[in-house]
């Protein structure tokens, strides 16, 4: 049965060493996990000062490998790991950082494919340490870096030590002043962009699309979906930043295939880039196809591209599970498509759902209740969160059908009793959710 199953998942495990220096890390103030902007606190501080000064004191780790830095409002990570499994499939010493994480805090640092191993990060995070206490008593910026900041400097850290050739790097919160801005890239890409984070990054997509163009460097090339054609602002935006930056634009169109198709086009062309800017900087490829370095990514490279979290088919006993974060309206619309199109889920969904207090929840749920069966509604837990409440609220007010479950393990056993022996339960709206409830399932 799917709810004895969900009843003897094992929590994962991390080894001592790294436990330890996470709870020194979880000490620090961590706005992934706090509200952005609050009338009772303070408001989000967004510079890339003490993530520098950090990486300054650690010897410039970030200068050892040639990075490729991805930023945009959705299919980031993807991008940056299908672009990693081309790399590597070239021959090179590859590495990422992505985040957030879906199970474990080793998933944000990769070496090759694989996450790094506990106590590599253990030391990298140990290092970081003693280069803020350096800084607290130098009284320089590096004693106000925040949670994100200490493990940024600690992943170029940890890829530094194995001598990786090409880290593919994404940018946590928008571009110019996220912490991972410490870099100059000579390609970069930005997915795309839609109405998000807008109380730090700003109103339009316009404003928005300045601050991911912000990691464009000066003479770079990159890569994006936005065109600056026919009127789109966040794309004329992108456009002017290359242009200033004499860098190289390279756009992919964003119309037509699915989201992995998608992806993997703007990594191609990616790919596509590093093979002409930066074939003299790198040892010679392996195995290279005559089309250039982009046609690496063919079925089977891609399949090793994948992460967790997006668009992923698990089971909870025999009902299917797709667990997907989407958090913004105009990728939901787009799951829900392709997940319509699908062969063997049957029915519409029952949807276990939670989101970020700062996402347009409204937006999301009438892109759902329409084409759903039933939504349980949950979170993730203290933070800022919608409560599960609010949104069975919501979802009743847009006439659909809504039960609320605050605890997520909860939440999945309810859909899963409501979907029955022939239905299949669908989990969306945040990474975060997708963490605590995908141990509570299987691959199919």
């Amino acid at each position: 049965m799917a709810s004895s199953f969900i009843q003897d998942a094992p929590a994962l495990a991390l080894a001592p060493r790294l436990e330890a220096a996470l709870r020194r890390l979880d000490g620090l103030v961590d706005w992934e996990r706090r509200a952005r902007i609050s009338a009772r606190g303070p408001r989000m501080r967004v510079t890339v000062d003490p993530a520098r000064d950090l990486l300054q004191r650690l010897g410039r780790p970030q200068r050892t490998f040639l990075p490729l830095h991805v930023a945009g409002t959705k299919g980031k990570g993807s991008v940056a790991l299908l672009a990693a499994a081309g790399l590597q499939r070239l021959g090179f010493g590859v590495g990422v950082y992505a985040s957030p994480h879906v199970e474990r805090v080793t998933e944000r640092v990769r070496i090759g494919l694989a996450e790094v191993a506990d106590d590599a990060l253990a030391r990298s995070l140990e290092a970081v340490f003693g280069a803020r206490e350096e800084a607290l008593a130098a009284e320089s910026p590096g004693r106000e870096a925040t949670w994100f900041d200490v493990l940024t400097a600690a992943a170029f850290h940890a890829l530094a030590a194995v001598r990786t050739e090409v880290a593919v790097i994404e940018c946590g919160l928008g571009g110019r002043l996220d912490s991972t801005n410490v870099l100059s890239a000579p390609v970069c890409v930005i997915t795309n962009v839609e109405l998000e984070h807008t109380d730090i990054l700003g109103s339009t997509r316009a404003a928005i699309a300045r601050e991911k163009a912000g990691i464009i460097a000066e003479g770079a090339s990159v890569v994006t979906s936005l065109s600056p054609e026919h009127g789109d602002e966040a794309g004329r935006v992108v456009a002017e930043v290359a242009a200033a930056r004499g860098a190289r634009l390279v756009v992919c169109a964003a119309s037509g295939g699915t989201i992995e198709e998608r992806n993997a086009a703007l990594a191609r062309a990616a790919l596509d880039e590093l093979g002409r800017r930066c074939a003299d900087r790198l040892p010679a490829p392996r195995d290279l196809p005559p089309g250039g370095w982009g046609d690496v990514l063919d079925g089977p490279t891609r399949a090793r591209g994948r992460l967790p979290g997006r668009g992923e088919r698990r089971r909870a006993g025999s009902t299917p599970v797709i667990l997907d974060g989407a958090h913004v309206k105009e990728s939901l619309s787009m799951l829900l498509d392709e997940l319509e199109a699908a062969a063997g889920l049957g029915p519409r969904p029952i949807v276990v759902f939670g989101v970020g207090q700062e996402k347009d929840s409204r937006g999301l749920l009438k892109a759902l209740v329409p084409r759903v069966d039933s939504l349980v509604c949950t979170t993730v837990g203290d933070g800022p969160y919608r409560s599960a409440e609010e949104l069975a609220a919501d979802v009743r007010g847009l006439g659909g059908e809504a039960r609320a479950r605050p605890d997520p393990r909860g939440a999945l056993h309810e859909a899963l009793r409501l979907a029955g022996s022939g239905g299949w339960v669908l989990v969306t709206g945040s990474l975060h959710l997708i963490g605590a409830v995908r141990r509570f399932t299987e691959d199919p």
